[in-house]
């Protein structure tokens, strides 16, 4: 059954990550989520399941709350849970269209969610790949009102990806990849991350270093201070090549007076 760990269900949102365990969005994405909700966008987060159990949690309770406070951090206004099985994650009906469920009930206009395995790491993460996958599909599919209770469709915009890896920088198939400006809200990411001290003790402080160190890497590739990265899966066009590739420059000559 759902828990809604931070806001409530009528709420309409611009984006939703979904992550297999709590911690997963905020290591990949919490930069991100920071940015988008500080310049007013409705951001939301999916918890596949509550990461029990877990070696150093006492248990959900405890999980859940670092969940909030990071949710908090980030400026979510939605976080929810589905309490699906953790480390029994499967892709399958059920799983799908409680996920496509939530979608259709927050009809955000971008998800983001895992893209591709994450080796020597939880294989839940590619399960809550491919659940993602089939609910952004479910979530438009008319004529199935008998799973949704009647709950209009909605058809999502866009759809990235976010790769996790420590152990390589060669990102999953894709048709291209972006780099998210997250210069000024890193320490936000860090902070969130941080929440999570039932996983992250003192004795795991290089995990911070190594985020922190592969957000920078990122970023200053694009140009920025900081960055995330997320494949998108169809060609990123322009309405404006200068616009995208001078930023500085984005007024023609004639409207600058030159």
């Amino acid at each position: 059954m759902a828990m809604w760990i931070v806001g409530h269900k009528d709420i309409e949102l611009d984006l939703i990550a979904v992550g297999a365990h709590p911690d997963d969005v905020e290591i990949a994405c919490g930069g991100t989520l920071a940015r988008l909700a500080g310049i007013g966008y409705r951001v939301g987060i999916v918890d596949l399941t509550d990461g029990e159990p877990t070696p150093a949690s006492p248990g959900p309770d405890v999980r859940l709350e670092e969940s909030r406070l990071a949710a908090v951090d980030l400026g979510a206004l939605v976080r929810i849970n589905l309490n699906l099985p953790n480390r029994r994650l499967f892709d399958g009906f059920e799983a799908r269209l409680a996920l496509a469920t939530v979608f259709r009930l927050h009809r955000p206009k971008v998800v983001l969610g895992f893209a591709g395995k994450t080796v020597l790491a939880s294989p839940d993460h590619y399960q809550a790949m491919l659940i993602t996958d089939a609910a952004v599909f479910y979530s438009r599919l008319s004529k199935w009102d008998e799973y949704f209770d009647g709950m209009p469709v909605h058809s999502i915009s866009n759809q990235l990806g976010f790769p996790i890896s420590f152990h390589g920088m060669r990102d999953p198939e894709s048709a291209g990849s972006i780099v998210a400006d997250i210069g000024t809200t890193l320490a936000v990411k860090l902070a969130a991350i941080g929440r999570y001290q039932t996983q992250f003790p003192p004795s795991k402080a290089g995990v911070f270093r190594a985020v922190e160190s592969m957000n920078r890497y990122h970023g200053h590739t694009a140009g920025f201070e900081a960055g995330e990265v997320f494949l998108t899966y169809r060609a990123v066009g322009v309405d404006d090549l200068i616009r995208w590739a001078s930023p500085k420059d984005a007024k023609p000559a004639a409207a600058r007076g030159v």
